[in-house]
């Protein structure tokens, strides 16, 4: 019996080392089982994505699905910064550069939540409004529809809409990709991954 009881407190320390390697997989292995997203990452100290080609758009109604990670929550240096909207998704339009006239969606980390904006420009005048909250991990059900009038957002079903000034018929310009700032750039490395729906 007290051998039995020996060999048995022997083999604890191996099965608890065997228990640490069973640890649930991080961001990185998750990420990469999923199939049909671009993992997009923002470095430290950067504004700009790895993946930002030029693409030309035109489109009436742009679709994706988003899931952000725990690197969507961030501190600014200058807590008045905490505020600002960073760019997630969306176009040119009007044949004109962006910070003349698009539309995009936005996001940010502040009290405690990952919000999502819609962010437009008309004539260089920036607009944005706040649409929802969602929960770091998720799977977000996005579009950014094309009106005369408007740019329709959607988030998980729910809808809102900021105005449109462009004369064009469809949105005409550049795709719009992930952008950390605002003022500052990535206090650490972003990692946000998209799935074109359309």
């Amino acid at each position: 019996m007290t051998r039995l009881l020996c060999a048995c407190l022997a083999l604890l320390p191996g099965l608890w080392a065997c228990q640490k390697e069973i640890a649930a997989p991080g961001p990185e292995k998750i990420q990469a089982a999923d199939t049909g997203y671009v993992r997009y990452e923002i470095k430290a100290g950067d504004h700009y994505c790895d993946k930002n080609d030029f693409r030309i758009i035109e489109t009436t109604d742009m679709r994706f699905r988003v899931r952000f990670d725990s690197s969507a929550i961030y501190q600014t240096t200058d807590p008045a910064n905490q505020d600002d909207i960073n760019k997630l998704y969306g176009f040119s339009d009007n044949n004109a550069a962006h910070h003349a006239f698009s539309a995009r969606f936005g996001w940010r980390w502040s009290a405690g939540a990952l919000r999502l904006f819609g962010y437009v420009y008309n004539n260089s005048i920036v607009e944005s409004k706040e649409l929802q909250a969602v929960p770091i991990g998720a799977d977000i059900e996005c579009s950014l529809r094309v009106t005369p009038a408007r740019y329709i957002f959607t988030v998980n079903g729910a809808v809102d809409s900021l105005p449109r000034r462009s004369v064009t018929q469809t949105a005409k310009g550049y795709q719009l990709y992930p952008y950390f700032g605002g003022d500052e750039a990535a206090p650490h490395t972003v990692r946000i991954l998209i799935q074109d729906l359309k």
